[in-house]
């Protein structure tokens, strides 16, 4: 009886490791959009997803700021933290990260504080899973840092910021160091950077106590030599992970020892079916079923969706889905795991998807919303 109960034990957390989030009581979400701005766009765009029938309502203006390309959600949903992709801030070569409270009745943003991402060109951040710091990559400068988020969501000045040293084998994208995301381990112990410049997925230690990132040993994983990896995701179990390489359109998996925080990398394949000329990777995510992983391809306007091996985390491809516009820059999966939003920034549109859960294709529903040069989405469930 005792071997009984464990077994079922360990079947009950395996399939709890796979589990997609419940859906909020009320069937919605609200998503955040980032852009670019300019002639389409002013700054952050909020829409809400209908979970029963796929369908965004229009999208309206969250916030007024300049180039919020990227977002992240606090855990408690109460705030909200955007990059400002900019290369001067307060009179220095460096970008920002503002911090917003988010209004729960109507999904408006106010601001609350702006630091300094510590490098020009702030293009991603996340938030860890305790919420005590905001995490971001600055392309331009190479670089990444660590700011401390206050009990009242404001952040503090940057904890730790680590430049980035070297490059790589093309000396037109990758003559320094350009990081191009930050993530953390599903532990919360590890934050890792995809350096396009590098060829690299550095490794950094995260304390959460004092929201500071120290280098680790090993200090990297690395990729092919040109690859030019971009973004990064974990699967949910946290034994594999996969990166999208934007240079040469490919995906790496990567095994993962969450005692060392090392990555070994165990497999790359292509995300197009046959050679697109022009195309580079965007965004990379792993469906929170923990059964497929999708790249987007800016080029040939598609999602590339492979189906994950959950003994060894390698990747078999499963087809491509293209996303009703240009340049899909970005798109995200709703945390129930039911819809893909793919934002397509060369065509100011935002598509809906549905998953089939069992083979990971899609099959669009209801109607595409504008959004100007979206390049970020992001979800908050409504209470």
């Amino acid at each position: 009886m005792i071997r009984l109960l464990a077994f079922i034990a360990v079947i009950a957390s395996t399939a709890s490791a796979f589990a997609a989030d419940a859906a909020p009581a009320s069937g919605k979400f609200r998503v955040y959009f980032g852009t670019y701005t300019g002639k389409e766009s002013k700054g952050i765009y909020v829409s809400e997803l209908d979970l029963k029938t796929g369908a965004l309502t229009e999208a309206t203006l969250a916030a007024e700021t300049t180039s919020p390309a990227f977002l992240a959600v606090h855990p408690s949903r109460k705030y909200l933290f955007a990059v400002s992709e900019i290369s001067n801030f307060e009179g220095k070569k460096t970008g920002a990260v503002a911090a917003y409270a988010i209004d729960a009745k109507t999904g408006t943003l106010t601001l609350l504080n702006k630091q300094s991402s510590q490098g020009a060109g702030p293009c991603h951040l996340t938030v860890d899973k305790t919420g005590k710091a905001v995490l971001v990559a600055n392309y331009g400068a190479g670089s990444v840092a660590s700011l401390p988020i206050g009990d009242d969501g404001k952040l503090g000045e940057a904890a730790s910021a680590i430049q980035h040293k070297g490059s790589s084998v093309n000396k037109g994208r990758q003559e320094s160091p350009h990081a191009h995301s930050i993530n953390m381990d599903p532990a919360n112990n590890f934050a890792f950077a995809a350096d396009l410049g590098l060829d690299q997925v550095l490794i950094y230690k995260f304390d959460a106590g004092k929201a500071t990132l120290t280098p680790n040993d090993p200090a990297y994983g690395a990729v092919a030599p040109g690859s030019g990896p971009r973004h990064f995701a974990f699967h949910p179990t946290g034994k594999y992970a996969y990166v999208c390489n934007e240079m040469t359109s490919g995906i790496t998996a990567f095994a993962y020892d969450a005692t060392k925080g090392a990555l070994t990398a165990i497999q790359t394949l292509s995300t197009l079916p046959e050679p697109v000329k022009g195309n580079s990777t965007a965004e990379c995510q792993v469906h929170p079923s923990g059964k497929f992983v999708y790249v987007s391809n800016r080029g040939h306007d598609s999602l590339a969706i492979f189906t994950i091996d959950q003994a060894t985390g390698k990747l078999t491809a499963a087809g491509h889905q293209k996303t009703g516009g240009k340049t899909p820059r970005n798109f995200g999966i709703d945390p129930t795991g039911q819809f893909v939003v793919a934002a397509n920034q060369g065509t100011h549109d935002v598509h809906v998807f549905r998953v089939d859960g069992n083979t990971g294709q899609m099959t669009a529903v209801g109607q595409p919303i504008k959004v100007g040069s979206p390049v970020c989405v992001r979800f908050v469930a409504v209470d």
